[in-house]
């Protein structure tokens, strides 16, 4: 299924218009997420790299999933980064109790051209229950603009952890 990111009107894109992610759900729980951004000619790229968990992503272009299962304050959060390193981690309450979230290496594939995009198999280990998530992404443009793009944006300045940017539920498979 196909979800549009609104960019925060106080980080507005210099060209990018368009970032969306589809968003697939496997029979197993794992989920698939193919991120796009459009137009991509301006974008910054970090350099390719070993596929290995690594801090500080979101530094520059990067793909995020924030997930909350129901009814409590725990939560995951996801990074992705066209470089192909990534990042897992958990948090007990909002921006509080951060550990590392131990998992596989995802599987992360990225196109160039003619719009960039870049494809996710999340790691399978989420909890099978219903949950609440937000997708993100912080794009960086060569003139030097980074703006954030996600589902929803609840606060005056860009903020992917807050509770109420979880907007989109999900349901374990049947």
């Amino acid at each position: 299924m196909r979800h549009n990111l609104i960019c925060h009107p106080a980080t507005p894109a210099s060209k990018v218009d368009t970032v969306y992610v589809d968003l697939y759900q496997q029979a197993s729980g794992a989920l698939w997420l193919e991120y796009h951004v459009a137009p991509s000619d301006t974008l910054i790229v970090p350099q390719f790299a070993d596929p290995v968990r690594a801090d500080g992503l979101w530094k520059t272009t990067c793909f995020e999933l924030f997930a909350q299962p129901n009814g409590g304050d725990t939560y995951f959060e996801f990074n992705f980064s066209p470089s192909f390193e990534w990042a897992a981690y958990a948090f007990d309450g909002y921006r509080s109790g951060m550990r590392e979230l131990p998992c596989d290496d995802p599987e992360i594939a990225v196109t160039p051209a003619p719009s960039f995009f870049v494809s996710v198999e999340a790691m399978p280990e989420l909890p099978l229950v219903p949950m609440r998530i937000n997708l993100t992404a912080v794009i960086e443009e060569a003139d030097g603009t980074k703006s954030y793009w996600a589902l929803a944006h609840p606060a005056e300045k860009p903020d992917f952890h807050h509770p109420d940017g979880f907007v989109l539920e999900l349901s374990p498979p049947v």
